[in-house]
């Protein structure tokens, strides 16, 4: 796989994935899998296959002591910036409720072994198990301490990019927030254009912030229909969901639920949605060159597709079922640029729907109130350019598993997922390797 192919394929037009409705998926991270004959006989194909031989090497446990497992041990980040080539791009880990940086092993071996040594893969440690219950806040402002402790001890840092999954993706949209600072003279309105938000720019943590990337996370909250997909739909297990989450996991419940706080005062997940007094939401992200976010279309048991993927009901579409050249169970890419918009809001009908909802729970005020905060946590994000990158498991031996498939949580019952790891070190490798030539360039 030559760098200067995927570079070039990135400008490149190819033909619709399905039918005339997705035209602007990208180079090699974004083609459709062509018949077993052709791919047999395309280098650039082989180079991204996972045959006999990479699957065998990957079940080597020779392949652990690859990683630069740090996993919360500021000691190794220092050993790595005493070697003769020292790292200067940070990539962050977060895992997601109830998880530790264990969970991360398959996936911090993979990177390190296709990113090499200038990057510094840290798996995040201060959020474990019990820990993700005390509200997506307080976990925010955790792993930017954490961060800036391991960015203070590892002086070579330059870049920084986030690796997220699950509910850890809010955790980590969060921190970057603590951790945002904008360029001299920067605007801290919201930007038309990813463009015009990168001219804005800024910083996270004092270092350049090329990747944000998320797995499987719950961007609009996990209230309203098979947005918590265990609860099959059903709208009086769904009702009943939201007063018991905050006895379940506690703060956490409340703020994926959107019932947190008072009536009158947006819910968390809407204010980060936004530039507002908590945080510089917006802006901290739209100063990420890159912004990608992988959903699973089904079989995942804990988030469902519209909020993984940041979609509304009226936007989801049937997805294909045969996977992206190389990358088993990758089914589309699509890139959808940012909308001109005035932010979101919080009317007072939405007040009025959310006191409803604390109080006196129902079909009818929850299904109200959800459906307007979706749509104005939506009308936030879309401000901004996201790659939307849709995985199926469908096809696999265990595709209930799909919500730890997609990032190999356990490397032997989860490895339906490689696929989709490798287009994650692929899209951040080209990042990288575009980063580089337009500085190289100035």
């Amino acid at each position: 796989m030559a760098s200067a192919s995927l570079i070039h394929a990135r400008f490149g037009y190819l033909p619709s994935f399905s039918g005339n409705r997705r035209n602007d998926s990208q180079g090699p991270l974004g083609s459709s899998s062509s018949s077993s004959s052709s791919s047999s006989t395309s280098s650039s194909s082989s180079s991204f296959s996972f045959g006999s031989g990479i699957y065998s090497s990957w079940r080597n446990q020779g392949l652990r002591a690859q990683a630069m497992t740090s996993q919360g041990n500021f000691g190794s980040s220092r050993d790595i910036a005493n070697a003769e080539e020292k790292p200067d791009h940070l990539l962050v880990l977060v895992h997601g409720i109830m998880a530790s940086p264990s969970d991360w092993t398959y996936v911090e071996a993979e990177l390190k072994r296709r990113l090499g040594r200038n990057f510094l893969i840290y798996a995040s440690s201060c959020n474990t198990y019990t820990k993700t219950f005390s509200g997506i806040d307080g976990a925010g402002k955790r792993l930017a301490d954490e961060v800036t402790q391991l960015v203070q001890k590892t002086e070579s840092l330059k870049k920084i990019s986030f690796l997220a999954h699950s509910l850890g993706g809010l955790f980590a949209r969060y921190a970057i927030s603590v951790l945002y600072t904008p360029n001299d003279g920067a605007s801290s309105t919201t930007a038309n254009s990813q463009t015009a938000h990168s001219l804005r720019g800024g910083k996270i943590a004092g270092l350049e912030p090329i990747n944000f990337v998320t797995l499987a996370t719950p961007h609009l909250g996990v209230r309203g229909k098979n947005q918590l997909p265990f609860l099959l739909g059903v709208p009086f297990l769904e009702k009943l969901a939201a007063p018991i989450a905050p006895i379940i996991v506690g703060r956490t419940g409340s703020q994926l639920f959107l019932t947190d706080g008072k009536p009158e005062r947006p819910p968390l997940l809407l204010r980060m949605a936004s530039d507002c007094k908590d945080g510089k939401f917006i802006s901290s992200l739209g100063s990420f060159k890159s912004r990608i976010i992988y959903a699973n279309v089904s079989y995942d048991h804990m988030v469902g597709w519209r909020t993984s993927s940041i979609r509304r009901e009226t936007e989801i579409f049937k997805p294909p079922r045969r996977s992206l050249d190389g990358y088993k169970h990758v089914v589309d890419v699509e890139y959808c640029p940012p909308v001109s918009s005035d932010g979101p809001h919080f009317p007072p009908k939405a007040a009025k729907a959310k006191e409803a909802a604390q109080s006196e729970p129902n079909i009818q005020n929850t299904l109200e109130y959800h459906e307007i905060v979706e749509d104005e946590m939506i009308r936030g994000l879309q401000q901004l350019g996201w790659r939307k990158v849709d995985v199926s498991f469908h096809s696999a031996f265990l595709p209930f598993f799909a919500h730890n498939n997609i990032h190999v949580k356990n490397e032997w019952l989860h490895n339906a997922g490689v696929g989709v790891v490798a287009h994650v070190a692929d899209s951040l490798k080209q990042q990288e390797s575009s980063s580089s030539f337009i500085t190289a360039s100035l």
